[in-house]
């Protein structure tokens, strides 16, 4: 993977999250998940000028197992923790102001370092209570 972007995976090799640092960059676009994921997630960076040609997009039925979220770090400073299927402790990241992370699946928490800005997107409807199950993460045994 590029430089300023990470992916991290559990054990078994599921994605967890990809962090797109503030300070990647590249020529022209790319796409950090696979086409078949619920939830893509891109870069890109035109030169003046370019031109997007103007669309719109269809209505095409789709189906949602799992919410996954993009919080864009606005401002300030947090760590991220990411659990496993046991609600343990499996990796823990910091996040900066510019910072862009897809949380695909897991458990995850957040803890701010500083006042902290941020901006999430994910898929709706939300479905309120029934949308997430909270926890108290599990010691290590």
């Amino acid at each position: 993977m590029n430089k300023g972007v990470n992916r991290f995976t559990n054990v078994q090799g599921v994605l967890l999250a990809i962090v797109i640092k503030g300070t990647y960059e590249t020529e022209g676009i790319e796409f950090f998940t696979d086409p078949d994921s619920s939830q893509q997630l891109g870069y890109m960076k035109r030169p003046v000028g370019y031109e997007v040609v103007p669309h719109k997009h269809n209505q095409v039925e789709r189906t949602v197992q799992l919410t996954q979220e993009v919080l864009f770090i606005k401002s300030g400073s947090c760590q991220l923790n990411l659990y496993d299927d046991r609600d343990q402790l499996d990796i823990s990241i910091v996040l900066d102001a510019g910072d862009v992370v897809l949380l695909a699946e897991g458990g995850h928490g957040l803890v701010m370092l500083e006042e902290t800005e941020i901006i999430e997107v994910k898929q709706g409807p939300f479905s309120g209570e029934m949308d997430k199950t909270r926890f108290n993460p599990a010691s290590k045994s």
